[in-house]
C-alpha cells in the first residue's frame, strides 16, 4: 500500500485552481426551483479506474472519506463525519446520482464521467432547492454563497487527482495543515474567487459575492473573518 501524502505533495498543475471548471446557475429542476453548482476537473487516466475511484468503498478513503452502507441503487450510504443520503442512479462506469443529507438538509449529487484525449473527465452537480421559507438556509447562502460546498468540493477534488495520478493515501492530519499553510490559503482564496466569479455569472451583486467569498476563505483558513466589524467599530446604520 503506498504512503499517505497531503495536498502539499500534490504537483503545482494540481493545485491550479483554473485547471477546475466551476458553473453556478438558478434553474427548474425535478425537485423544484434550484441553485445547482458544477464542477468539472480532467485526470490522468481512464474511466474505469476513475469510476472505482469515486464508487470504491475501498478507494474512497484514500483520497476523501471513509464510507459505509449498501453502495447500490436504493441503497443508503454514510460518510463518516460528513453526509449521507439514498443512491438513486447508478450508470457503471459512466453516472450515477444520490442524495446528499447533511444538518437536516437534502441536496442531491450527480457525478459523470466522460472520455477526454488521453484522460478521463468527471463532472460534479451539486442541486439544492430554494426555500425562501428556510430563513437558516437563505441566511448561509447569504453569508458564504456557493463556495460553502464548492470549496469543499475543489479540495477533494484535489485530493482525487493526487491519489489516481499517484496511488497515494491522503493524510487527513497533513492536508489539514496544508490548508493554513501559504499554499493552501492562496489555492483556497482563489477556490473562493472564482466561486464568487460564478455568483455574480449568476446575478450576484459583486459586493454582496465577493464578501462571500471573503467570508468563505476566512472559514476553510482558519482566519479571522475580514468583513466583520472591528473592535470598536460600529456597524453602518
Amino acid at each position: 500500500m503506498s504512503e499517505p501524502t497531503s495536498q502539499a505533495a500534490v504537483g503545482a498543475d494540481q493545485q491550479d485552481a483554473t485547471a477546475t471548471t466551476r458553473g453556478l446557475d438558478t434553474r427548474t429542476t425535478e425537485h423544484g426551483e434550484a441553485k445547482v453548482q458544477t464542477v468539472t476537473q480532467t485526470y490522468a487516466t481512464t474511466v474505469e479506474d476513475l469510476w472505482e475511484a469515486v464508487t470504491s468503498a475501498e478507494r474512497l478513503p484514500r483520497w476523501f472519506l471513509p464510507v459505509s452502507g449498501d453502495l447500490r441503487v436504493g441503497g443508503t450510504y454514510q460518510l463518516e463525519g460528513n453526509a449521507g443520503g439514498t443512491i438513486e442512479t447508478c450508470e457503471a462506469p459512466h453516472r450515477f446520482t444520490a442524495t446528499w443529507e447533511f444538518g437536516g438538509q437534502v441536496t442531491w449529487i450527480a457525478v459523470t464521467l466522460s472520455p477526454a484525449g488521453a484522460g478521463a473527465r468527471l463532472e460534479l452537480e451539486h442541486t439544492a432547492v430554494i426555500d425562501e421559507s428556510n430563513p437558516e438556509q437563505q441566511e448561509f447562502w447569504a453569508q458564504f454563497g456557493p463556495g460553502a460546498t464548492g470549496v469543499g468540493w475543489d479540495l477533494a477534488l484535489m485530493g482525487l487527482g493526487a491519489h489516481v495520478a499517484t496511488g497515494a493515501t491522503m493524510d487527513p492530519a497533513a492536508s489539514e495543515a496544508w490548508s493554513v499553510s501559504p499554499e493552501g490559503v492562496a489555492y483556497i482564496s482563489e477556490c473562493s474567487r472564482l466561486w464568487g466569479e460564478a455568483s455574480i455569472a449568476d446575478g450576484t451583486p459583486r459586493d454582496q459575492a465577493e464578501a462571500a467569498a471573503a467570508r468563505t476563505t476566512a472559514f476553510y483558513t482558519g482566519q479571522p473573518d475580514p468583513t466583520a466589524p472591528q473592535d470598536g467599530a460600529q456597524p453602518e446604520a
